[in-house]
């Protein structure tokens, strides 16, 4: 049985197909279905072919409507809610780290394993299906994600001596002596300052993602923004400690590197809200559930260059 179409449908429509019609066919080509049966003709014709619009599509990609060769994205899922979801498990709990919530702390260190195996492999493995669907502002975005939480993860394991290898005083290294994971680095500023400048450049490039988020929703809008936020602080924050640690009568700077880590987690917090409503709009949408929530489209707002080239034709 051939692809069936919406009779209002139009070759030439902008719009993309995801193709289901091999579902309840046999290998002759013939239906599974009654042919004498008006309503299963009716249901397969609604599963062979289901239109997305340019606002659905942003909605399900994070990423304005995009042409690509091939029929990879009627072959391969939406990778996209994978992704949001090793995100959201790294953040969340991190976010309420930091704000001290229940008498939480340690900057996440509890969470280890989840920013490896939540935020970096199910990160990675989003960003290649992205990558393999033809996005490129997902797969960069969350390709760069998944690298941050494995990184901080890495930081986080005394085996990597991330913090270990600032100890340089001798009494102080022989106490812990075959330990790289020395937690003397903790209070070193120079491991401080030098980490200070990795979430500087983290707020550098969600900046960047900021301004190209213009052209997806105002939830992934709000995300950036209030990373680029939380990435500030944070870098305030261990600027400030290296300050403190430095000169330990300087109290001024710990009050400051505290309320600052406290900042940070507020922000990101808010991030992990945006991210929740938009991993739940996701799903909806994925499901074709009769409920949809709104995202706030902003692909239509902003017109890309190609899209003005051609009205100007």
């Amino acid at each position: 049985m051939a692809n069936a179409h919406p009779a209002n449908a139009h070759p030439d429509e902008n719009r993309l197909e995801k193709d289901f019609s091999n579902h309840g066919v046999n290998g002759n080509g013939a239906s599974g279905y009654d042919d004498g049966s008006g309503d299963a003709l009716t249901r397969l014709r609604t599963a062979g072919s289901v239109n997305i619009s340019p606002e659905m599509f942003e909605k399900l990609y994070l990423s304005p409507e995009n042409r690509v060769k091939g029929e990879l994205r009627k072959t391969f899922g939406n990778p996209t809610p994978i992704a949001l979801v090793g995100f959201l498990l790294s953040l969340t709990p991190l976010s309420c780290d930091l704000m001290g919530w229940r008498g939480a702390g340690g900057n996440g260190a509890a969470s280890t394993g989840v920013f490896f195996f939540f935020g970096g492999v199910l990160m990675i493995i989003g960003a290649i299906g992205e990558w393999i669907v033809g996005n490129t502002f997902p797969f960069v975005v969350f390709g760069t994600f998944g690298a941050f939480w494995l990184s901080f993860g890495a930081t986080l394991v005394p085996s990597f001596n991330a913090y270990g290898a600032y100890v340089t005083d001798p009494t102080v290294a022989a106490e812990t002596m075959g330990n790289p994971g020395n937690p003397a680095g903790l209070q070193v500023p120079a491991f401080n300052a030098s980490f200070a400048f990795f979430l500087v450049f983290m707020g550098l490039i969600c900046f960047i993602f900021l301004i190209c988020s213009l052209r997806t929703n105002i939830v992934f809008v709000t995300i950036f923004l209030t990373l680029v936020c939380a990435f500030a602080c944070l870098a305030g924050a261990y600027f400030n400690l290296a300050l403190a640690y430095e000169n330990a009568t300087n109290i001024a700077a710990a009050t400051r590197a505290s309320r600052l880590v406290v900042a940070g987690g507020a922000f990101t917090f808010v991030t992990s809200l945006a991210g929740w409503y938009i991993f739940f709009a996701i799903m909806l949408a994925s499901l074709d559930f009769p409920l949809q929530v709104p995202v706030g489209d902003l692909s239509t707002m902003i017109k890309g260059a190609s899209e003005k080239q051609k009205s100007s034709v």
